[in-house]
């Protein structure tokens, strides 16, 4: 079966952007794919031009009611399009236009007037590569339940009768009535906003008009009736949430199958729908995603554990898969929750996938993260329901909010042991006072002083977030995502003030196995084999390693290497992280919450590795760092078998929110059926010893280096890369310090 025409695949692929033009994935908002019908709504500049407008006219108003007349203008006023080529539809102002005269301003606002000393704080941190910290709106998951269950209108709906039910009760206060009055006024929008579609979709006389009217005609009145209209509801979630609301929506379904399977089986027994032209809806609806070009790929998840015990993956997964297949596109990004009770040919399904080059899947390990989630207070059925958000996060369905706070570079950590906590980039005092490295008379005297530079940098990063985060709220209120929340109308607060059971955040641990292979190089070359001071050694890495190529391939070779399971490497790798989630899980944050430690690195390991001057673990400045649970790259030179032991020593379950293993494979090695029955072995064990999440990349470096010379032979040859998938001929190359020590590493 075809599953989009050419000519429908064509106006897809440039529905947010022409392809024929340059397009840069960091401002993907910025673009459009063609001209909507200018009868319907104004332009982009016309839009901001209204805004700044109409700021002036709410400057006094609760900022819950500001930013829903602002939502409200922007719905009202923006172009539409409901398009013969395509069953979703289209919004042309997507490019969050409210930012500038809402969240934007009251950030500045903060951070200016009330919290001036750790904004400064949080600058010199962000310029020095020690710490990469900012407020962050970027990983809400809403009630999917509730939104298909209800609609928009009856989202709305609930929020009047909690509101009525606060009122006859007590007054309500101001924060209480505004909170109600944002939810109110951006439903309103919403609705009459799908009305705009329908009336527009109503004039159509094209092939799919009949079955577009009709779809929106009952998400404007209720809520949905089949798949196809679940998913357009979904979409429209999406496209609001994300491109208008300015709250990314992390998770597309509670396990897109899951919310989806009541209406496919439905379906499929009325008689509505044929199984083709369920996967026919499907292919239009993950084309949105791959068209829209996140860089960091939108994700969703598939499968789970139902009370009884059995796997939630069931007959609408496999066509998920088959279609993302059929499609041979890499975004959207999929998880797998996986257990020893996921169905086997589900599983060959996807490893095969990867194997066969469509990398762009990664497998929560259900048994490791039911234990992360209850480790912070929920209960075993909160754990068994947790929302996968974003890259492979944890988060408690419909109760929990956690923000990303800040990214520590252990790292940057040793380098600032090396010059008693003075920065060299920046000329500041970033860490504390540790001493002079001629000062150290042993290991342990280095080491000692390695963490209290970590722990100094964790405490700052908790210090700065404590003080921000009481402003989520009132930075930029989350109505539409709050009217999703049970919890959070039973409170009367926004859902980042406080409104939900889990108000959490998560420190993030970027780079560990770097900066435990630079620790070990000072074990190994100072204090082991004396081949040179610590003073002297300072002074080669003051100087970029230049002259000493010698030490620096000794450094390079070194057997000390996280990921190798080296015995000793590993058990200072399990402590140093043991330090950091010691300091991070169960503190309380500044929303009534507490802090998760993360392994995550995100785009960090690269730009964090800008910041890092020359390391001792052979590591030049600007090169960069480990990634995830990762070693440094090509440094696990003892197989994926040692490397899987070196980061279950780390105990996954003590990073409550995230703990991603990354496993580089060759082809050799999984052709065939053994091939397959070795990545399950390595899956399995993985899982049954309390990993989290697992993701592979099967590589062969002869075929990257030729999609090098040859890009257009490989346009869609891809990589796994911290969280989501990048095509090859995009990824930034190694490092040009590398230099004739290629061979000592790996491409990736």
């Amino acid at each position: 079966m075809k599953l989009i025409p050419k000519q429908d695949y064509d106006y897809l692929i440039n529905k947010y952007h022409d392809t024929k033009k340059p397009f840069d994935p960091y401002k993907r908002r910025a673009y459009h794919g063609y001209d909507y019908d200018k009868s319907t709504g104004l332009s982009d500049e016309e839009i901001f031009e209204g805004l700044s407008v109409l700021e002036k006219e709410f400057k006094e108003l609760p900022h819950s009611v500001a930013k829903a007349k602002a939502i409200e203008y922007v719905l009202k006023n923006t172009r539409i399009d409901v398009n013969e080529h395509d069953y979703f539809i289209g919004i042309y102002t997507w490019n969050q236009a409210i930012k500038a005269t809402t969240l934007s301003k009251w950030k500045e606002q903060v951070f200016t007037q009330r919290l001036s000393e750790i904004d400064e704080t949080m600058k010199a941190l962000n310029r020095s590569g020690a710490v990469s910290i900012w407020p962050d709106f970027d990983h809400v998951v809403p009630d999917w339940e509730s939104i298909m269950n209800l609609g928009f209108v009856g989202i709305r709906q609930r929020a009047r009768e909690y509101r009525a039910m606060h009122e006859s009760k007590q007054p309500l206060s101001s924060e209480e009535q505004s909170f109600f009055d944002g939810i109110e006024i951006e439903y309103t929008a919403i609705i009459d906003f799908i009305d705009r579609l329908y009336r527009y979709a109503a004039k159509k006389n094209h092939s799919k008009a009949a079955r577009q009217t009709n779809c929106l005609l009952h998400l404007r009145d209720g809520a949905p009736t089949d798949i196809y209209e679940a998913m357009q509801l979904i979409f429209i979630f999406f496209m609001v949430s994300e491109s208008v609301d300015l709250y990314q929506v992390r998770s597309l379904g509670n396990g897109l199958d899951y919310t989806l399977y009541p209406f496919y089986k439905n379906d499929l027994l009325t008689q509505k729908y044929t199984r083709d032209e369920i996967k026919e809806f499907l292919a239009y609806f993950l084309m949105q995603w791959s068209s829209i070009g996140n860089y960091w790929g939108q994700p969703f998840y598939l499968g789970g554990t139902a009370e009884d015990g059995a796997s939630l993956i069931n007959t609408l997964s496999h066509d998920i898969i088959d279609v993302y297949r059929d499609l041979g596109i890499y975004n959207p990004k999929i998880q797998i929750k996986y257990n020893k009770n996921t169905p086997l040919d589900f599983t060959n399904k996807v490893l095969d996938m990867i194997r066969s080059g469509q990398s762009s899947f990664v497998f929560c390990c259900e048994p490791g993260m039911w234990q992360a989630v209850m480790s912070y207070g929920a209960s075993f059925d909160e754990a068994r329901t947790m929302d996968i958000r974003g890259c492979y996060e944890t988060g408690v369905r419909a109760n929990e909010v956690s923000t990303a706070t800040g990214y520590v570079n252990p790292l940057k950590a040793v380098v600032l042991t090396l010059h008693n906590g003075f920065d060299p980039l920046t000329k500041k005092q970033i860490g504390v006072y540790t001493g002079d490295v001629s000062e150290f008379v042993n290991f342990e005297d280095f080491y000692k002083a390695f963490l209290s530079q970590y722990g100094h940098l964790i405490e700052e990063t908790i210090r700065c977030a404590n003080a921000y985060d009481p402003y989520m709220a009132y930075i930029n209120p989350s109505s539409m995502y709050s009217a999703t929340i049970k919890t959070s109308l039973e409170n009367a607060r926004d859902g980042y003030g406080g409104g939900v059971k889990f108000n959490n955040s998560a420190v993030l641990n970027c780079g560990l196995g770097t900066a435990v292979d630079a620790i070990m190089a000072i074990y190994e070359i100072v204090y082991e084999k004396n081949i040179i001071s610590l003073e002297e050694f300072k002074t080669i890495l003051d100087q970029n390693w230049e002259g000493h190529d010698i030490l620096r391939l000794n450094a390079l070779k070194s057997k000390r290497k996280y990921g190798t399971n080296d015995a000793i490497t590993d058990a200072y790798a399990a402590e140093i992280s043991k330090f950091f989630c010691d300091r991070v899980n169960g503190r309380k944050n500044g929303r009534g919450g507490v802090y998760k430690a993360t392994l995550h690195s995100a785009m960090q390991f690269v730009w964090h590795g800008e910041k890092t001057e020359a390391t001792p673990d052979g590591r030049r400045m600007g090169d960069e760092i480990s990634k995830n649970a990762s070693p440094t790259p090509g440094m696990d030179r003892n197989g994926v078998t040692s490397l899987i032991h070196s980061a279950l020593k780390l105990k996954p379950s003590s990073y409550p929110e995230s703990f991603c293993l990354d496993l580089m494979l060759h082809p050799s090695a999984t052709e065939g059926d053994e091939g397959l029955t070795a990545m399950r072995s390595l899956l399995d064990v993985y899982t049954e010893n309390g990993g989290m999440s697992l993701q592979f990349n099967v590589l062969n470096a002869k075929i990257l280096r030729e999609a090098q010379k040859a890009p257009e032979k490989y346009k869609n040859l891809q990589i796994r890369v911290c969280g989501w998938n990048v095509l090859w001929n995009i990824y930034s190359r190694i490092p040009a310090s590398f230099g004739k020590y290629r061979k000592a590493t790996t491409l990736c």
